[in-house]
């Protein structure tokens, strides 16, 4: 069974999702681990009431790649398959991804590659657009600009705010992100150049 080692810097609402649907086996996978590189991540405490391993390292005050090589070793010590970013709020440095080439998975809430990096919700309404989402994709050294998995799309309403636009693409967040990690751990896909091809 392929062991996941999840990225976490909050509350980690990705990371409930991936956690139930682990444990009910509608995805089968196991969570080696869960980090938060900051000691008030909400998330840790929900790691450590279902029983998972549950690290903190703290990233504040370090040089990138310093903590990445510290990340990374740890990853290594609990054997992760999988690397999935969910809510992990720092960039990773290029030593980190060659670490686990095509192996790291990033949820991201735009419809990729329209507003990628920070405030995607806030971008998207600035823009006018009507229909938003969220995309999970492999990450390479571009910021949100790897190899797309899956993608769900999101209507934007006229009297949508950053909040209520918010919490509509998280709610598919929840569902497309442990669809995205069945596909990769199952290794029914193909990556060919900027796509990913399902086999």
């Amino acid at each position: 069974m392929k062991r996941l080692g999840i990225l976490i810097s909050g509350r980690g609402s990705n990371f409930e999702a991936i956690a139930g649907n682990v444990a009910s086996g509608a995805l089968p996978a196991e969570i080696a681990v869960v980090i938060s590189n900051r000691t008030d991540a909400r998330g840790l405490e929900t790691a450590l009431s279902r029983g998972l391993n549950a690290v903190c390292l703290p990233s504040k005050g370090l040089d990138r790649e310093v903590y990445d090589r510290r990340l990374a070793a740890e990853l290594h010590k609990h054997d992760v398959d999988l690397v999935c970013l969910a809510g992990f709020m720092r960039l990773l440095s290029a030593g980190f991804i060659r670490e686990f080439p095509e192996r790291i998975l990033n949820i991201h809430p735009s419809l990729l590659p329209a507003f990628p990096g920070l405030d995607a919700q806030h971008q998207a309404l600035a823009h006018g657009v009507k229909i938003t989402g969220c995309t999970v994709h492999f990450v390479d050294e571009d910021l949100d600009a790897g190899p797309i998995v899956i993608q769900a799309a999101v209507p934007v309403r006229d009297d949508d705010t950053e909040e209520t636009l918010s919490e509509r693409i998280l709610k598919q967040e929840h569902r497309i992100y442990s669809e995205a990690i069945g596909i990769v751990i199952a290794g029914k896909y193909r990556i060919d150049g900027r796509r990913v091809i399902f086999t």
